[in-house]
């Protein structure tokens, strides 16, 4: 599989040597030329990693970085002049997964993007399922049926790959927990309803509807 990296950089001589040293490695490229950064580009993209400066034209990365967080859970590598420890902290605090700066080792930069793949992407979860014609991308965190397509967060895709694992079984509440607190997303009894609503909902956007059934003082059932 050829991983997709977007590269959010306004210096074209940099967003080269990038798009140069990623395609020589085995992936697939694609940059923002127009600043500020269009969201929508990003989507329709749909980057498994994004390498981000922070001295952008319009807009920061920072900011960038928040409104893809928004969205998305791709790793975000920021690749910048900035070199403070307050930079690094706030690439931190908003969501991003590594920070190198420039001038940048290329050794070092392509052994971090490697790391945060295999990090993200394990090989267990590189799959698709599918339940009752509604079919779920691991891969790119989204569901999809009738050729209609809705992004997942973090929550709702482990969410669904426990139903879809345990597609006609009972899963109860607890068991819902649990697997997420074991996969280090803290969720509650009460975050859980609130999930399970939230993915009801974007379900039914996409013309799914009686998806996630509710067994009453049991669980839900696909």
């Amino acid at each position: 599989m050829k991983y997709r990296i977007l590269i959010v950089e306004d210096d074209v001589v940099i967003q080269v040597q990038l798009r140069n040293l990623l395609a020589g490695n085995g992936y697939d490229t694609e940059t923002i030329n127009d600043f500020p950064v269009d969201m929508e580009q990003v989507r329709s993209f749909q980057p498994h990693l994004i390498l981000l400066d922070i001295k952008l034209p319009g807009s920061d990365g920072f900011s960038v970085c928040s409104q893809i967080r928004a969205f998305s859970n791709a790793p975000i590598i920021f690749v910048t002049s900035c070199s403070t420890d307050m930079d690094e902290l706030n690439s931190i605090m908003l969501g991003g997964d590594a920070f190198i700066t420039k001038p940048y080792n290329t050794a070092i930069l392509l052994a971090k993007i490697a790391s945060l793949l295999k990090r993200a992407y394990p090989a267990t979860e590189q799959e698709v399922l599918s339940c009752n014609g509604v079919v779920l991308h691991l891969e790119s965190g989204t569901i999809e049926y009738a050729g209609r397509q809705t992004d997942l967060t973090k929550n709702e895709l482990k969410i669904l790959y426990y139903l879809f694992k345990h597609a006609g079984i009972i899963c109860t509440r607890a068991d819902l927990v649990e697997y997420l607190w074991d996969n280090q997303l803290y969720v509650d009894d009460n975050a859980l309803s609130v999930n399970i609503n939230r993915i009801r909902d974007k379900l039914s956007a996409i013309g799914v509807t009686d998806f996630i059934k509710t067994k009453h003082r049991q669980g839900y059932i696909l």
